[in-house]
């Protein structure tokens, strides 16, 4: 179970990355609408792993490894934002969160 800690720290981090990725999204992923759905820092706040929707992408697997390889900037841009909350700004793993695109699916099946 997370602490109270942990769970402001998550939220700290979902708002500033999905600011960061709103305006980065236009110049460095070609306009692709980026929303950071769930954020989970581990106990020790060394590791972040942030759930991405995508949106208006082609190839959502190939735009996840293009945020994978700016990662270092993405953590440079997020440690600038919350120096002030945080001593040490965790390690970012990004993965693709798929639920809203397996939700629209069964909704399909459903109606058929």
């Amino acid at each position: 179970m997370e602490s109270v800690r942990q769970q402001k720290i998550n939220r700290l981090l979902s708002k500033e990355l999905s600011d960061i990725f709103r305006l980065d999204a236009r110049s460095e992923y070609d306009g692709a609408m980026i929303t950071v759905t769930v954020v989970k820092a581990t106990k020790d706040m060394s590791i972040a792993k942030v759930y991405l929707s995508l949106f208006l992408v082609g190839n959502k697997e190939e735009m996840i490894d293009r945020i994978k390889e700016n990662t270092r900037e993405i953590r440079f841009k997020l440690a600038q934002r919350v120096k002030n909350q945080l001593r040490i700004t965790p390690e970012l793993e990004f993965y693709l969160d798929d639920s809203l695109d397996y939700i629209e699916k069964i909704d399909n099946l459903l109606k058929q």
